[in-house]
């Protein structure tokens, strides 16, 4: 069992029945899925770009990618019906409690100037999204090898019931908001 999972089971649970009142561990808030997205608008024109993308989040997810192509052609974006335009995976269980792990622990404080992570990113049905501007925070990404600095977004999605159980559920984690 990953060590966040033990840490949710062994303190979070009995915190947030204490602070909200809940009447069974079922109906405390836990985190169902993180899902990795990245749109990869440059592999138009070059299709090792995306090999690249597709790499790099194959690292830093520890499991295969789901590459995403164009529903529609778009003239003014030159993209054409089936061509790949991004790549995403979303990571549940045991891998997901792991990748939290290593978010929270090596990647966020390895972030230039950073100051915190905005409060103002829940979506008001209790999920948390936040953006990466850059995927070299990421250990398992070799700087020698990276191509170009691409961003992701990775969603939280979280069984909360509103923004303030998910905050107390994320601060649980120790989330670094501002």
């Amino acid at each position: 069992m990953a060590r966040l999972q033990d840490h949710y089971k062994e303190q979070v649970v009995p915190q947030l029945m204490e602070k909200f009142g809940y009447s069974t561990v079922m109906q405390v808030p836990r985190i169902e899925k993180i899902t990795l997205n990245m749109g990869v608008g440059e592999a138009i024109g070059d299709k090792k770009v995306m090999e690249f993308a597709v790499g790099d989040m194959e690292k830093i997810a520890g499991q295969k990618v789901v590459v995403n192509k164009a529903k529609k052609s778009v003239a003014g974006f030159k993209v054409r019906e089936g061509w790949p335009v991004g790549c995403k995976v979303t990571l549940r269980r045991e891998r997901m409690y792991e990748f939290l792990d290593r978010l929270i622990n090596i990647a966020i404080p390895r972030i230039r100037d950073f100051r915190g992570l905005s409060a103002k990113s829940f979506d008001g049905r209790g999920n948390y999204s936040m953006g990466v501007k850059e995927q070299i925070i990421f250990p398992e990404v070799e700087y020698d090898k990276v191509d170009t600095l691409r961003g992701m977004d990775i969603t939280i999605t979280t069984s909360a019931a509103n923004n303030d159980e998910c905050r107390a559920l994320l601060d649980g984690f120790n989330f670094p908001f501002k």
